[in-house]
């Protein structure tokens, strides 16, 4: 297939954890009082459940598809996230409901990491960045579009819906790979799955400075980022009350995040993934620190106006990040491209659940925790780039 339709396909695959998260947010208060959660910060759970699903069975997808090969991997990522949106369609209980969506982080880490891989089977260094930069701005429409698009489910049908969009979602991307993705990994270049082999790419994964230090660093920024996905519906529709405008608020920052994703694409092969990456990141920290001063001084009282004008620059860091840490994580370990894939994405990913999960438990009514959350992590996610590019 072209390069066109090549980084739409994969951005619309690794779209099923975003689409999973963002269509949903506008439900979450609804799903809360259907099921009984007497806790309106529990309700954030439903998203915490998904990505500890996502997180521990990366560790399994990337090795699976380093033995089997890439295509049968995903076909098993998809069955189990299908199975994961039945439940969560039928759920009559908190507890289901959950269970369900761990089911669906399970899945959805199927095509989500080993895309990863096919990509860094086909593209290395400032080639993958590239590569991955555009497969975000196509990306970046979904939580552009998606917390509308659940919205309107939610005033039409049902929230149960919702999660019938996803199983529908699934059922054609599947479909579209199946049929227009050749297998990037030949028989010749696989490694028999075995747990010793498996624990020793973790090991040099983990003992690899460059590509430890990133993953770190990774899933601070990803970490402040879940940190605001999941108290981002009570700090808009309850803290701000712009109730069924929330798509509007959610979608523009995804605005800034797709315009960077461009950016870096144009820039990155220009000026390196390194440079790029230090200057957003500095950025981030400029913006952060004052921010969680102002925040913490004046608490409740941080008008709505200011709070986006920070987080839309904010977000632009973002884009320009992400992609690029992934790709400097995975630079030096091309020769284990599946379980680095999946290794580099299961800690990302357990980080930022636990670090954005923890921040999201003290929110009350005020965005100050979210703003020291951004502005610890920036700060201490520079601290450790300076040191192992010194080093290095």
């Amino acid at each position: 297939t072209n390069r066109t339709e090549f980084v739409g396909r994969t951005a619309l695959m690794i779209s099923l954890v975003a689409m999973s998260i963002d269509a949903m947010l506008p439900a979450l208060d609804r799903i809360g009082s259907d099921l009984n959660v007497a806790n309106a910060n529990h309700t954030q759970f439903v998203l915490s459940a998904l990505f500890l699903g996502l997180a521990l069975s990366q560790f399994f997808f990337g090795p699976l598809s380093d033995s089997i090969g890439r295509k049968p991997a995903i076909y098993l990522g998809y069955a189990i996230f299908m199975i994961g949106c039945v439940l969560a369609i039928v759920a009559q209980d908190f507890e289901t409901m959950l269970l369900g969506r761990f089911l669906q982080g399970a899945g959805a880490a199927g095509p989500r990491i080993v895309t990863v891989a096919l990509v860094r089977d086909l593209y290395e260094g400032a080639a993958m960045a590239r590569i991955m930069s555009m497969v975000m701005s196509v990306f970046i429409l979904v939580p552009v579009l998606a917390p509308a698009l659940g919205q309107a489910v939610l005033l039409a049908f049902h929230w149960r819906g919702i999660f019938a969009g996803f199983l529908g979602l699934a059922i054609i991307t599947l479909i579209w790979f199946a049929w227009r993705q050749v297998e990037t990994l030949p028989k010749e270049k696989r490694r028999k799955f075995s747990l010793a082999t498996t624990v020793a790419a973790i090991r040099e994964t983990c003992t690899n400075r460059t590509a430890f230090a990133y993953t770190i660093v990774a899933g601070l920024i990803f970490g402040a980022l879940v940190a605001y996905l999941v108290v981002s519906q009570q700090v808009l529709q309850f803290q701000y009350g712009v109730g069924e405008l929330f798509p509007l608020y959610f979608g523009s920052l995804a605005l800034s995040l797709g315009v960077a994703s461009l950016f870096n694409a144009a820039l990155v092969m220009r000026f390196g993934m390194r440079r790029l990456t230090l200057w957003a990141l500095i950025a981030f920290c400029v913006l952060a620190v004052p921010f969680a001063g102002y925040a913490g001084w004046a608490g409740t009282e941080t008008p709505l106006w200011l709070f986006m004008v920070y987080l839309f620059l904010v977000f632009f860091c973002f884009g320009i990040l992400f992609g690029n840490f992934n790709a400097l994580a995975m630079e030096p370990l091309g020769h284990i491209a599946g379980v680095a894939a999946s290794v580099v994405g299961s800690l990302t990913t357990l980080m930022s659940m636990a670090l954005g999960g923890i921040v999201g438990q003290f929110y009350e009514d005020s965005v100050s925790p979210l703003a020291y959350a951004f502005a610890v992590f920036g700060v201490t996610s520079l601290i450790i780039m300076l040191v192992v590019e010194r080093k290095r």
